[in-house]
């Protein structure tokens, strides 16, 4: 405890360095800058706005009241973190909710990182330290990728060394972003989970997303289900082989034929032609002598 008020002290003398307009602090090579930045600094509430790059789009308001609640009895623990844009005026690069919730009890100051930044860094510095909080929805971090992507150009591995992610649990995320709108606002509800909506972009159609989505939240489906639904549907796509008859080799053989061959060998001849168009022809004999006459008529 005695850290702490050490610390808070040494924060408002900091403070009364900053509002000394002979000591503004405008660069890291400034007077006194080291003494300044990278510092814990109580700062007046009212001299700092919110960060344009704020990533978060949304804020629990039972959270929100809680989190003021705690604060109310034993302070702002994390410091927020600020960059300085003039003389006693910083813009929020990360923790609104702890400057949010600070407002709402009535705090004049509150602790403060000081960063000097230009845009592109402090875009950065907010997105990677949202990216990492934990009650980030998927799309919301999702949407934090694709920005750090469309706006700093950084690539996937270059995101991965930034936050210590896997590039394959960015690009993931990143695909949730080609659900259809109303998916998306889906499982940033919390109606689906991010395993549902992995499971559904594998669909390139939107209304069978969309399909799909209505049967998981009206049925309650889990993911497993909802992956069985999406394979059965690619199942579905799948060509069905035509049952083609083979063409049949038979053929059929006349009594006309049948007595020629009887004819020709003086006995009964059995002619049988099978399906696939061969056959055999028995021809009976009731002696040796028998059996060498028809040698010599086949001999010729």
């Amino acid at each position: 405890m005695a850290k702490a008020i050490k610390k808070q002290a040494l924060g408002r003398g900091l403070s009364a360095l900053l509002k000394d307009p002979e000591n503004d602090i405008k660069s890291a090579n400034d007077k006194n800058a080291d003494k300044v930045v990278g510092n814990i600094i109580e700062l007046e509430i009212d001299a700092i706005e919110i960060n344009p790059f704020q990533p978060r789009s949304n804020f629990n308001e039972e959270a929100l009241k809680e989190l003021a609640v705690s604060i109310k009895e034993l302070g702002v623990i994390q410091p927020i973190t600020v960059r300085k844009l003039d003389f006693n005026k910083y813009q929020l690069i990360s923790g609104e909710r702890r400057l949010r919730a600070s407002t709402l009890v009535g705090l004049a100051t509150i602790p403060a990182y000081i960063r000097i930044a230009d845009d592109n860094e402090s875009l950065v510095m907010a997105l990677v330290e949202n990216i990492q909080r934990h009650d980030l929805d998927p799309i919301e971090i999702a949407l934090s990728y694709q920005r750090l992507i469309d706006e700093i150009q950084l690539t996937q591995e270059q995101i991965s060394d930034r936050v210590g992610k896997k590039r394959s649990t960015i690009a993931n995320y990143l695909r949730l972003l080609k659900l259809d709108p109303i998916i998306q606002t889906g499982i940033r509800d919390g109606f689906i989970s991010m395993g549902h909506g992995r499971a559904i972009i594998n669909i390139e159609d939107l209304d069978i997303q969309t399909d799909i989505y209505q049967k998981i939240v009206s049925q309650n489906l889990s993911v497993r289900d909802t992956e069985a639904l999406v394979k059965n549907y690619h199942e579905s796509l799948k060509p069905k082989p035509v049952a083609t008859k083979g063409k049949s080799s038979s053929f059929e053989i006349n009594e006309e034929q049948k007595r020629a061959f009887t004819n020709y060998f003086g006995n009964l001849v059995d002619v049988k032609v099978a399906g696939n168009g061969k056959g055999k022809i028995t021809i009976p004999f009731k002696s040796e002598e028998d059996f060498n006459r028809i040698i010599q008529l086949i001999k010729g």
